[in-house]
This record gives structure tokens, C-alpha cells and sequence, in this order.
């Protein structure tokens, strides 16, 4: 078992299968020594969306529900960027994270929500983990998410 490996069972996280696109598009594309990871929606290890993680963020969504939901996003991240790469310690870097958050406009807390995924990342691959990050506030997203999480990755 690799690093990475070791690292996610630590943090008692399994990586489901790769969710199938929902529209004509890869979920995931290697480019030189970039994967870059089309946008993920929450879902749970049951491949659907928790009624918790539906709608938008400071109306029927907390702030915690919202960095639950961010850290969902961010496995199925891992997931959609293991089936390409094969073995997560390949991962030399990652470069970028761009959020989309289901949310009323005046919500505050976007930055922290969106922490839930990048605190994820660094706790799996470390100072590796750490990004650049954009977060902004969107006025819908497919399937009534809350949240919607794409990558950059560098690979070796």
C-alpha cells in the first residue's frame, strides 16, 4: 500500500468509483504532466447527494453541512484523479481548486466552507496538498448541490 493509500485509510476515507459524467464531457483529462479534473458534485460513498448537501448554503445548508459537502467533493476528486493516474502517489502537486458554492448573495463564509476540501487535501498529500484556490458564490448548480469542486493536479 503506497503512501497516499495509507494516508486515506488513516483518515478512514475509502474512494468510491468514479462518478460517470452527467453530460458530454471527460471527467477527467491528463495533459503532460497535468490532470485536470472536471467539476464534482458532493456525492455520498451511496453515489447519491444527501438531502443535507442540497440547495443553497445559509438557507437550507449550514456552514458545516456546506464543509462536509466540500470534503465529499474532494474525494470524489481523488477518485475521478486515481483513475487516471492509477496510483495517488504519483501526485507531485496540487496546483489548483476552483469552488462553486450554491449560495444566496451576502454569504460570508464561502472561504470557509470551501476549506473543507482543501483541508482535505493537505491532511491526504501534505504540504503536496496545498493550491491556489478560487471560491465563488453561484445562484444554482446541477442536481441541487451545494457545492461543485474542480481540480488541477501535477502528476510524475
Amino acid at each position: 500500500m503506497g503512501r497516499i493509500e495509507t494516508a486515506l485509510r488513516d483518515l478512514g476515507i475509502v474512494l468510491p468509483n468514479p462518478v460517470a459524467p452527467v453530460a458530454n464531457y471527460l471527467p477527467a483529462i491528463r495533459s503532460g504532466s497535468l490532470v485536470f479534473v472536471a467539476g464534482q458534485l458532493c456525492f455520498g460513498a451511496d453515489g447519491q447527494i444527501a438531502n443535507a448537501h442540497r440547495g443553497k448554503l445559509g438557507v437550507n445548508v449550514t456552514d458545516l453541512q456546506g464543509r462536509e459537502a466540500a470534503g465529499l467533493c474532494a474525494i470524489n476528486l481523488l477518485a475521478q484523479l486515481k483513475g487516471i493516474v492509477g496510483d495517488l502517489d504519483h501526485v507531485a502537486q496540487c496546483v489548483r481548486l476552483g469552488g462553486f458554492i450554491n449560495s444566496q448573495g451576502g454569504n460570508a463564509s464561502l472561504a470557509q466552507v470551501m476549506n473543507g476540501a482543501s483541508d482535505l487535501l493537505v491532511a491526504v498529500f501534505g504540504e503536496r496538498g496545498r493550491h491556489a484556490r478560487t471560491t465563488v458564490g453561484v445562484a444554482e448548480l446541477p442536481l441541487d448541490a451545494v457545492i461543485e469542486i474542480d481540480a488541477v493536479f501535477q502528476v510524475e
